[in-house]
């Protein structure tokens, strides 16, 4: 059995793979910033919880109280989906929707997320090998 049979190791490569392509496009909006009537691009998010629902067969993870002193979630977390969407674009001078200032935002937040990933992947693969007695 590899790892690439683990459905965490194959989460965290498909996650990389859509932050690779976020990135590309992202990249690609920022080389256009001066193209006339040009429009930006970006992927659709991910539904995080349908992709957790396949998982574990739920769209909720309830947390485990193991000792008494835990404090427990109070009430119910906003669900992201209910906020109304807002124009993250404006039209810029140059007659195109590329604002430079937020596509670096955006290029830095899926860096982050990308180093994220790798981090994750390191330390998972290091908890296997000190499983299996390899250390690290």
């Amino acid at each position: 059995m590899t790892i690439q049979n683990i459905a965490l190791f194959q989460a965290m490569g498909a996650k990389m793979g859509y932050l690779n392509t976020r990135q590309g496009l992202i990249a690609n909006n920022i080389a256009n910033a001066d193209t006339p009537e040009y429009r930006p691009r970006d992927l659709t998010k991910v539904d995080f919880g349908a992709v957790l629902k396949d998982v574990t067969g739920s769209r909720q993870v309830r947390m485990n109280q193991t000792t008494k002193g835990h404090i427990m979630p109070g009430g119910n977390i906003h669900d992201p989906q209910d906020r109304k969407s807002r124009m993250t674009y404006e039209v810029a001078p140059a007659d195109n929707a590329v604002i430079i200032e937020e596509q670096m935002v955006e290029a830095t937040k899926t860096t982050m997320d990308y180093n994220l990933m790798t981090n994750l992947l390191r330390k998972n693969v290091g908890l296997i090998r000190t499983a299996l007695g390899k250390g690290q």
